[in-house]
């Protein structure tokens, strides 16, 4: 991430920095933009990471690696050694998932262990990256913020399950052992670097190169993934310790996404809106498939199930506490279909 900033993003706020910041799940998406948005904020990054995770979106930044895991007691306790500051933002990230129990080990016994390493080593403040995929929905479908209802029951897929019980240890070491964390809540972000990609970002390859000829009626709140790093910065220096934010940006239906993909690209936007119960079959069959070839479905039936809600999030406490602002969807979409292109996807 460049030092430059939107018009309507103010730059995070320079106040004294720790001597030491370790950041978890640097080497993804959020993690890498996060790394880089704290050392334009001057803080000194050590990253923990495994020996085999790919570590391009690292190239060239200033930053100490601790190599270990998130299940290895040891390697947390040496990677958090003389730091003051925590981001946890490593999570398992699928929409399907073959053996769920990989999952939850990460998401929620991860998080467990490494918080306890962080209060054992005396951290004095952590930002866990949590999910707007872990907050309740409107019945009158107006936008959800941080304080909408949701159960761990009204979770679909084990994604949002983890990651919900995940935010839940969190906030019960928050109050039962006074662990010093700020929690966010990332909506739907796009942007440079999502070499894997991501699921939504998967979805933009696929429109770029015109295989979404047709779509749900569904939304979600897409977010320049810059935007969200600044956001964890921010959420930092000025946060409520127990407190939750949502880093989001605009909502938008997907049609409406589509649609800006296509004029991106001088392609012509999708018209034809699909009934849900036509693409279950296909969605079988695509995680049928996808146990035999080892690879991702593009359709998944959790992810149609989803789809059944729009995914619509308010920012407006993050933007009041936090003096958080978002740029325009349209412009998180240009960067990423240009980081697309630029990367051959």
């Amino acid at each position: 991430m460049t030092t430059e900033q939107t018009p309507n993003q103010p730059a995070p706020p320079q106040q004294t920095v720790p001597q030491q910041t370790l950041v978890t799940g640097a080497t993804g998406f959020i993690g890498a933009a996060v790394t880089r948005a704290l050392l334009a904020a001057g803080h000194r990054v050590r990253i923990l990471t495994r020996p085999d995770n790919d570590r391009r979106n690292l190239a060239g930044l200033d930053i100490e690696i601790a190599e270990g895991n998130l299940l290895d007691h040891d390697s947390l306790t040496r990677a958090l050694a003389g730091c003051d500051a925590l981001f946890h933002i490593a999570a398992d990230y699928r929409i399907w998932v073959p053996n769920p129990a990989a999952m939850y080990q990460a998401n929620v016994e991860g998080t467990q262990a490494l918080m306890n390493a962080a209060l054992l080593m005396g951290v004095k403040r952590i930002v866990y990256t949590s999910s707007v995929a872990v907050l309740g929905s409107n019945a009158d479908g107006t936008s959800a913020d941080e304080t909408t209802p949701s159960h761990v029951g009204g979770m679909i897929g084990h994604y949002k399950r983890s990651k919900f019980l995940a935010e839940e240890t969190v906030k019960a070491m928050i109050a039962e052992k006074g662990l010093p964390a700020v929690i966010v809540n990332p909506s739907a972000p796009i942007g440079p670097r999502d070499i894997k990609p991501t699921p939504t970002g998967r979805m933009i390859v696929e429109a770029m190169h015109g295989r979404m000829p047709a779509f749900v009626d569904t939304g979600l709140n897409v977010v320049h993934v810059d935007d969200v790093a600044i956001g964890h910065v921010l959420a930092y220096d000025r946060g409520e310790v127990g407190e939750r934010y949502i880093l989001g940006g605009e909502n938008l239906l997907l049609r409406d996404i589509l649609r800006h993909v296509a004029e991106i690209t001088g392609r012509k936007p999708p018209t034809l809106a699909l009934p849900r119960g036509l693409i279950y079959p296909i969605a079988f069959g695509a995680e049928l498939a996808a146990r035999i070839t080892g690879r991702d479905p593009f359709v998944t039936i959790d992810g149609l199930n989803m789809a059944r809600k729009k995914m619509f999030f308010s920012i407006k406490k993050a933007e009041s506490r936090l003096g958080y602002r978002a740029r325009a969807a349209y412009d998180a979409i240009l960067d990423a279909v240009n980081w697309f292109k630029q990367n051959n996807y």
